[in-house]
């Protein structure tokens, strides 16, 4: 069952599109700008897209004109949120049928930031709405995010099979990180009164093999995935605990598609229908996952597996994904369409740990409301014939 609450109404900061009041039917044309991220849309019934009727040749057009649209994956050609979404509307045409011209190419997340914001790309994956914040604000506020589907961080705290049955356990102990401690994971830790540094260590991790990683003696666990870390262990047989952040009330997200705020304004049309095209990709993906991973592994294997994914992995991946967004959503919200209570929440939970320096966000301020436009009262996706 579908769970999490939305507010429709998006304020300041919002790059809005409206509908019409046909419940079948959404309108856009052009966009002006009216102050800092604020935007007006003016109606064009030339440009209506209305469920079961002819896709108008001046929308057509209109997207077209937009050029070769490249889209940026978060990792490889993974069955990954916000990744095989794309990759299943590629696959089943839905650009091609909205006149949109549409390249996907592989990327990383932390590294698609800088190349929407500089206009080598579109659209691309982020990690989360936090971090779709964080490297806007590294790039002038140009960064908007178009879709959120997940409703929860993907981050959880692996702990290694009798070492800790009590997240308080961890004190005096060493987790191995990546980097640095995901926001959630550490926003978890403070709430049980653990500061790294203070209360327990951290050591960096070489590679990304979690076996290697949890055989590691010096630690006693480390953050992974739940779709990724979390199956590889299991699937190896290797006992584990886990310590998820939803179970501790810490707010969260994954499954975010972003893209510039200058790509909205010169080419609105185009920009929603590029979402219309993958929130229908992500309808079909979540109806038939083994089917969306796939179409994944295809492309996988055809870019030469330089990450040495599996196909097992990847439909573990995928399925594990797709239950935790049909849970987070309820069940009249369209999928992807980003909850502006839970995406503040989120930043003012990592605000606490200094993940936006001395500042604290206003998520609209990052949202592009396109997703909600293209679902009708139904929450299901606007189609043409």
């Amino acid at each position: 069952m579908r769970t999490s609450s939305f507010f429709a109404a998006l304020t300041l900061g919002v790059v809005i599109v409206s509908c019409s009041s046909d419940d079948n039917a959404d309108s856009s044309a052009s966009v002006a700008i009216t102050g800092d991220n604020s935007t007006t849309v003016s109606s064009d019934d030339a440009q209506v897209v209305a469920a079961g009727q002819p896709f108008t040749g001046e929308r057509c057009v209109a997207n077209k004109n937009a050029g070769t649209i490249t889209f940026l994956t978060g990792f490889d050609y993974a069955a990954a949120s916000s990744i095989v979404d794309v990759i299943v509307a590629d696959t089943a045409g839905y650009y091609n049928d909205l006149c949109l011209d549409v390249e996907i190419r592989p990327g990383f997340s932390s590294e698609n930031y800088a190349q929407v914001g500089a206009g080598n790309a579109q659209f691309a994956s982020g990690g989360s709405f936090s971090e779709v914040v964080s490297f806007s604000a590294a790039n002038n506020g140009k960064l908007v995010a178009v879709t959120v589907e997940g409703r929860c961080a993907m981050d959880t705290l692996i702990v290694k099979s009798g070492e800790a049955s009590e997240l308080s356990e961890i004190a005096e102990s060493t987790i191995g990180v990546k980097g640095q401690l995901p926001p959630s994971i550490d926003v978890m830790l403070r709430g049980e009164g653990l500061i790294a540094g203070e209360d327990f260590d951290t050591v960096p991790l070489d590679g990304f093999d979690p076996l290697a990683h949890i055989a590691l003696p010096s630690i006693v666990g480390l953050p992974g995935w739940k779709s990724n870390e979390v199956g590889a262990l299991e699937r190896e047989g290797v006992g584990i605990q886990l310590f998820d952040p939803l179970d501790f009330g810490v707010p969260g997200s994954f499954g975010v598609i972003f893209t510039s705020i200058e790509f909205v304004e010169e080419h609105p049309t185009a920009a929603q229908d590029f979402v219309r095209a993958t929130m229908r990709g992500l309808a079909d993906a979540v109806s038939d996952p083994g089917a969306a991973a796939s179409a994944a592994v295809k492309l996988i294997t055809s870019n030469g597996n330089p990450n040495s994914l599996s196909p097992e992995g990847e439909v573990w991946r995928w399925e594990t994904e797709a239950a935790l967004i049909m849970k987070g959503t309820p069940e009249d919200l369209g999928l992807g369409v980003p909850d502006v209570e839970l995406l503040q929440a989120e930043i003012d939970a990592y605000s606490a740990v200094g993940l936006f320096g001395d500042s604290t966000p206003v998520a609209t301020d990052y949202i592009a409301s396109l997703s909600a436009g293209v679902y009708d009262t139904m929450a299901t996706v606007i189609w043409p014939a």
